[in-house]
């Protein structure tokens, strides 16, 4: 593939730089990819991650009701010759539906792949009416609805 010249405008005048197409590309996807999946039982979700040392490079923390991955991935190469590899540290928060057990999420890493595991639950906050009271403490009375009249 051939390199692109860019021009562009610099106080001491006109200068070339170069720039591949593909060198860009690196920069514009530095998130971790994920796939996720819910059945009846139990929620997955799997992370690209390839390159890294799970016990050093990878951060996985539960809070308020999100998944937060941390990857780090330094550059070893002696040379600094052209990589469309990303290199650096990259996070990624995945919010998680009512009915996730906090307490059973679990994380493996296999090949490239991080995946996580969590049991699925009822929801503990689930839809329900609120009665309103009166000011003297009585509930109100709901209106008895409309009797529907039959046409002739």
């Amino acid at each position: 593939m051939t390199s692109a010249t860019v021009s562009k405008w610099l106080p001491a005048g006109l200068a070339p730089l170069e720039i591949s197409a593909l060198s860009l590309l690196s920069q514009l996807s530095s998130t971790v990819r994920i796939e996720e999946h819910v059945d009846d039982k139990r929620y997955t979700l799997r992370a690209e991650v390839p390159g890294v040392d799970p016990a050093n490079d990878i951060t996985v923390t539960y809070h308020d009701g999100a998944l937060r991955l941390q990857i780090r991935r330094g550059d070893a190469r002696k040379d600094k010759s052209h990589t469309e590899f990303a290199y650096g540290t990259f996070d990624r928060t995945v919010r998680l539906s009512h009915g996730i057990d906090e307490q059973s999420i679990r994380a493996s890493y296999l090949n490239g792949i991080l995946e996580i595991h969590a049991k699925v639950t009822a929801p503990q906050h689930q839809h329900r009416a609120i009665p309103i009271t009166v000011g003297n403490g009585v509930p109100a009375a709901k209106p008895a609805k409309a009797a529907k009249v039959a046409k002739r």
